[in-house]
């Protein structure tokens, strides 16, 4: 993920709560989106990544049940959870992200999901319940199944995959404070959403997020330390898992409204760098999150002891707008946020899901965000987001859409091993590692329509190669997707 911060050079000045869409890389709309059309297909998504024996209700028919013996090699039962990309692997750290942005999309925008609801919710309790077995046994979270390295020298389906299966845990003499962080993240978060409707299943979510953030704090240490053979180059944490304990702390004490939690993040506010790098937000670097999440209660009137969050927070939203402060990403020609490192998208969805959820604590507190002599208004933080989300769908200079399945023209040669090989439907003998070469390399279309997913999407120059190779840009991820959701969300009741 990138970590470098690069200027704009050349955007004029935009006056104060001026509209942005109206006068930087403005394209015509024609006809406008159908957002509920593409939050329906952005939830689908996760259903053609889902791992393990497939419900009776799925969706995607294309998918068959896979890896069914995961965590066998542990004696454990680490079966279904999500494979994070167009692998076959399934990777925890990035696994536990989605699911807590998933829970974060439902908990501020859920009341626009309408019917596409209850698919959310569902969406996140099928990581859920991986999530807890993978923390069942306590001082242990089971981080990662199958070897990264055996999965990528193979294109292979899923359901074929014989590749090993190797099963990598972080323990009290092997930390992974950022893994285990994120975990109790995502298990606080979900807890939240499944408070009305499921209380039962949302305390034991509670009472797990409290023992994996336990140890996450007492056992200090990253994961890319413990696991670097494994987890490195693809998941590695590369700014450090500071972040991630007060991450997960703050969703803590969002979900248990207990003192303990905010006493730990004001104690530890300064020693795990809270105003690190505040421009941030992936699987990887949780700074602007955690600033945007425990912002809200200062907006709200509730929490002064938490002000210089707020502070890192407006920082964070002047440093996305052009011409209001000194802008700390680039945008292409076309208008699409651009940070180098592969996977754009993933900067694009997360960036735009905060500069939403904090327009909404805006417009609820009636404040802007003062930006050195001018100041940003709610309104102007929606309209760069949604800008952003019409870009995706399709106001771009190639006029394409990069949601698979969404629009006239979408990306057909997905960096994708499910869908770009025959489905055991159509093919039911095995294809073998290798023998999947040559979908890989051919030009045809992906024979199966992986709808719903965004993939990493079009260089600074606004340029997409439509080919398998290109993994950087043709790709698909589900923390790509999850923030994506709650934009669509929105912007399905407030187009």
């Amino acid at each position: 993920m990138a970590r470098k911060s690069i200027s704009y050079p050349g955007i004029f000045p935009v006056l104060v709560a001026f509209s942005f869409a109206l006068l930087v890389f403005s394209r015509p709309i024609l006809g406008g989106h159908d957002y509920h059309d593409a939050l329906r297909k952005s939830i689908l998504f996760f259903e053609g990544q889902r791992s393990g024996k497939l419900p009776p209700d799925q969706r995607v028919k294309w998918r068959c049940d896979s890896a069914l013996h995961d965590g066998s090699t542990a004696g454990v039962d680490l079966t279904g959870g999500y494979y994070d990309a167009g692998d076959n692997v399934k990777f925890g750290f990035p696994m536990a992200f989605t699911t807590t942005l998933l829970a974060w999309s439902i908990i501020d925008f859920g009341r626009n999901m309408g019917p596409e609801l209850k698919n959310a919710v569902k969406a996140v309790k099928w990581s859920t319940d991986y999530l807890l077995k993978a923390t069942a046994k306590p001082g242990v979270v089971y981080v990662q199944v199958g070897d990264a390295y055996s999965d990528h020298s193979c294109w292979e389906r899923p359901e074929d995959m014989d590749t090993l299966r190797t099963v990598y845990k972080i323990d009290n003499s092997h930390p992974g404070s950022d893994v285990a962080g994120e975990t109790a993240a995502a298990l606080a978060a979900a807890s939240i959403v499944f408070r009305s409707r499921d209380p039962a299943y949302s305390r034991l979510l509670l009472n797990r997020a409290v023992r994996v953030f336990n140890f996450a704090d007492k056992h200090r240490g990253a994961y890319s330390g413990s696991l670097h053979a494994a987890v490195c180059p693809f998941y590695c944490d590369v700014n450090g898992y500071q972040d991630e304990l007060l991450w997960g702390a703050a969703w803590l004490h969002k979900a248990s409204r207990k003192r303990v939690y905010r006493e730990y993040i004001v104690k530890n506010e300064v020693i795990l760098r809270a105003g690190d790098t505040i421009n941030e937000f992936g699987w990887d670097n949780k700074h602007a999150g955690i600033n945007v999440l425990i912002s809200k209660e200062v907006l709200m009137g509730k929490a002064d002891y938490f002000e210089s969050f707020k502070q890192n927070a407006d920082g964070f939203i002047c440093s996305l707008l052009p011409g209001i402060s000194h802008p700390q990403v680039q945008y292409s020609p076309g208008g699409l946020i651009f940070k180098a490192g592969g996977s754009n998208m993933q900067h694009v969805t997360s960036l735009s899901f905060l500069l939403l959820a904090y327009s909404n604590y805006l417009s609820h507190a009636n404040k802007v965000v003062p930006c050195g002599e001018r100041s940003a208004s709610a309104a102007l933080l929606k309209q760069l987001a949604k800008r952003q989300v019409d870009y995706i769908l399709g106001d771009n200079p190639l006029g394409m859409s990069y949601m698979v399945g969404y629009g006239a023209r979408f990306p057909q040669r997905i960096h994708h091993r499910a869908s770009s090989l025959p489905s055991v439907g159509a093919h039911p003998d095995r294809i073998g590692c290798k023998a999947g070469s040559s979908y890989y390399l051919s030009p045809n279309p992906n024979p199966n329509l992986l709808v719903g997913a965004v993939v990493g999407g079009p260089n600074v120059s606004d340029a997409f190669p439509d080919s398998r190779p290109y993994f950087q840009e043709s790709e698909p991820t589900t923390y790509i997707n999850a923030p994506l959701v709650g934009l669509l969300a929105y912007l399905s009741a407030h187009p």
